[in-house]
């Protein structure tokens, strides 16, 4: 993982919420606003220092609100510190109110350069030696697209070569989505403060926000915790919350004592798709693995794998549904394909969960197929799978778009638990996990990076969550569980190898390290 996540708060809070905790703070516990503005300003600028301590001048872009308030205090410390500061305004200081004024006098008498935006042409970046650039133009409140002078600020910071520190979030950056508002600032380091905002560590946001870092500025516990405190959005995880889970074996445990998973899949031409999730079910922990595919692949698979049990349906004596009936869980859907061979496995797939209340893993062609049956109007809910679908699977199952699926991504995935029932999966840049019939939380794994966006990788996670819970974890559990050891096994290999070029399999020594925990 990367490191600096580990040191974020599990709480994650949407903008409104946040401004909820301000309120409490400011109101209910006497701490006065520009008191709270100077502790960010302070806390925003110990943290450039710490990140660049060889800066020598700050170039600070403001906006009207506390934002830019922010701004111009850490202008002002600057100064203190004997580091040059200019600052660009993107509002008539005459129009600024409340902390911001008071913020904008702060500066102004301490002779702090301020430029209006028309004006700053004139500043060059190469002015002085090492300029960091501060983004203090637009805080948590925006909820359209960037415009105007604003806009272009943006652009232009994001056109130079120096660094950039965010105050509270990117400037054009939804806080509660993670999209790009049109256009926002591309930060280094992005310094957030009272509560985490949902929308950095997910959809875009990452690609916005560089390193994260958080501080809570001494605000007392209590604003969190008491009646009126809003409650979180989302809860953010990572591998140390699978740790718990991972338990040492018995002595005396024997492989009926951990599960056989069934992996269905493989249409001809994608057998390597269930030989991947089987294999990703081995590395985890199952004691027995089994794949139904075409006969013909199953060569290619023993010979690569011959601790798997593999039985092809073109097979005279194949005798599918006993194995079925013996699964512990089923995975359906890695390289199953939409042929009237995928409709059959996916048919005996949800028989053996009706009549034996198999639990299921639905993945890929799985999903899609799902959907079909959404489209005839036929109702499917059920709370004894897991769901893991991809953005544009997710569309599919919902009968939307991807552009909507991405455009609230926490709203998506709560959708796709009240529609189909079950823990669900939502993939992509900082995953989401929600089961809306066990409780109303949205965990947000943090684990994972871009090399994982390469083919096989959803068939290594299938296999890693249908093991988890063949050995006896709950469906949710098992999925936040798998989800965080697959991304920090992904982050893992990136360690050893970088991300571009990492394959699926290339996870499959890490995902056994992270499974044994009590080994390191």
């Amino acid at each position: 993982m990367s490191d600096f996540t580990t040191k974020l708060p599990k709480n994650l809070y949407r903008a409104e919420a946040v401004r909820e905790l301000d309120l409490i703070a400011l109101e209910r516990k006497g701490i006065a606003g520009f008191e709270l503005m100077q502790a960010a300003a302070r806390a925003a600028f110990n943290f450039l220092r710490e990140h660049w301590p060889e800066t020598r001048h700050l170039l600070v872009f403001v906006g009207s609100g506390n934002n830019g308030g922010d701004g111009y205090v850490v202008a002002a410390l600057a100064k203190e510190a004997g580091i040059s500061a200019d600052i660009v305004q993107l509002t008539e200081s005459s129009e600024l109110k409340g902390e911001a004024k008071l913020a904008f006098e702060l500066a102004a008498n301490m002779q702090i350069p301020i430029f209006s935006f028309t004006e700053s042409d004139s500043i060059g970046e190469t002015d002085h030696a090492h300029t960091v650039v501060v983004d203090a133009l637009l805080g948590t409140g925006i909820d359209r697209k960037v415009s105007g002078d604003y806009a272009a600020a943006i652009e232009r910071i994001n056109a130079m070569s120096c660094p950039v520190v965010a105050i509270d979030l990117p400037s054009g950056l939804s806080a509660n989505t993670g999209n790009c508002l049109g256009v926002a600032v591309e930060a280094d380091l992005t310094v957030s403060f009272i509560g985490m905002k949902q929308g950095l560590l997910t959809c875009q946001g990452r690609d916005y926000c560089g390193e994260i870092v958080f501080d809570n500025l001494e605000v007392p516990d209590d604003v969190y915790t008491g009646k009126s405190s809003p409650t979180p959005s989302a809860i953010r995880i990572d591998i140390n919350d699978a740790t718990p889970y991972l338990l040492p074996r018995r002595k005396s445990s024997h492989k009926g004592n951990h599960g056989h998973v069934v992996i269905m899949g493989g249409d001809y031409g994608f057998g390597g798709a269930p030989l991947m999730a089987a294999e990703a079910a081995q590395c985890s922990g199952s004691g027995l693995v089994s794949i139904i595919t075409r006969s013909k692949h199953r060569s290619a698979i023993l010979s690569r794998r011959p601790e798997l049990m593999v039985f092809g349906t073109e097979d005279e004596d194949a005798d599918i549904e006993d194995l079925i009936s013996k699964a512990s869980v089923i995975t359906i859907g890695p390289g199953l394909g939409k042929s009237k061979w995928s409709r059959h496995l996916l048919q005996s797939a949800l028989s053996a969960q009706q009549v034996q209340n198999t639990p299921l893993v639905v993945d890929a062609d799985g999903l899609n197929l799902l959907s079909e049956r959404l489209e005839s109007g036929a109702s499917i809910k059920r709370s004894n799978w897991v769901l893991t679908p991809h953005p544009g699977e997710a569309a599919s199952l919902l009968n939307s778009s991807v552009g909507e699926v991405q455009s609230d991504r926490f709203v998506t995935v709560q959708k796709l638990s009240e529609l189909w029932g079950g823990p669900c999966l939502l993939k992509g840049s900082g995953s989401l996990i929600c089961n809306k019939e066990n409780s109303s939380d949205i965990f947000l794994c943090t684990e994972g990076n871009a090399g994982m966006a390469t083919g096989g990788m959803g068939d290594v996670l299938a296999g890693i969550v249908a093991s988890l819970i063949a050995q006896g974890l709950d469906l949710q559990i098992a999925l936040c569980c798998a989800v965080s050891i697959h991304g920090e096994a992904a982050d893992l290999a990136a360690e050893n190898g970088g991300e571009r070029g990492m394959t699926a399999t290339d996870l499959f020594p890490f995902i056994r390290q992270l499974v044994n925990p009590s080994l390191h």
